[in-house]
């Protein structure tokens, strides 16, 4: 079971995403916030804390809690998770376009940066993503087709990694992941609702199984202005 200051955290994250509190606005005190969840001000304390962590708040001395404009999309550095696992989690409006679904062999340049035998086959799935009606990401996924042998339309459409986990009972361990920001390319251009940008953000990954074999390599456009990168880092003492 969550603590209490977890279950607190959640239910104001829920109140900002649902505009109960918008942008610039200053969250309750922690005195008020204490007497509506009927806690200590220290539990109210410690869910701020959780807020200001993830970049939905900004304290500032006299100011209190000042909410963040959270109107972008949010990739977590430190998770592994699919697109589908994240729409259901932020209720994101999401549609998918399956571009292409099948087996082919590896290319050269893909065989080389996954040491890999150039006679090797991946399934490639190529995606594209719509998020509140404009097409913002481009997903291009290759699976080792030795380990995911195919892929069914309908997983495609949905989930994939669920589709692994559950369907074929293989357990997705860990990835090694890159952000970059590149420019435009025709492609992009095309497929996305680019708009006047000249850059987009790919993210790009190497994912194994818990038993350490490379099963996936993941490359993700991202228009610019829908993307957000949060993750979490502590000063180490040296």
């Amino acid at each position: 079971m969550l603590k209490k200051f977890h279950q607190i955290y959640l239910s104001l994250e829920n109140d900002i995403r649902n505009n109960r509190y918008l942008p610039g606005e200053r969250l309750p005190t922690e005195v008020m916030l204490a007497k509506e969840y009927g806690v200590s001000r220290e539990t109210i304390r410690k869910a701020q804390d959780l807020l200001l962590e993830k970049g939905f708040i900004q304290k500032k001395q006299g100011c209190g809690a000042i909410v963040l404009d959270i109107n972008k999309f949010e990739i977590a550095g430190s998770d592994l998770q699919s697109f589908s696992e994240l729409q259901k989690e932020r209720s994101l409006e999401n549609s998918i376009t399956v571009l292409k679904n099948k087996k082919e062999k590896v290319s050269k340049q893909l065989a080389k940066q996954l040491n890999i035998d150039e006679s090797s086959q991946v399934i490639s799935v190529e995606r594209l993503r719509k998020i509140e009606g404009e097409s913002v990401i481009l997903d291009k996924d290759y699976f080792i087709a030795e380990i995911i042998k195919e892929i069914p339309l309908e997983k495609v459409q949905g989930s994939i990694y669920n589709y692994i986990e559950k369907d074929l009972q293989l357990t997705i361990g860990y990835a090694n992941k890159v952000f970059t920001v590149e420019p435009v390319t025709e492609e992009d251009k095309i497929l996305l609702d680019i708009k006047d940008d000249t850059h987009v953000v790919v993210i790009r990954s190497e994912v194994y199984l818990e038993d350490t074999r490379l099963f996936q390599y993941h490359e993700s456009r991202h228009r610019v202005d829908k993307f957000k990168f949060v993750d979490f880092a502590r000063r180490k003492n040296f």
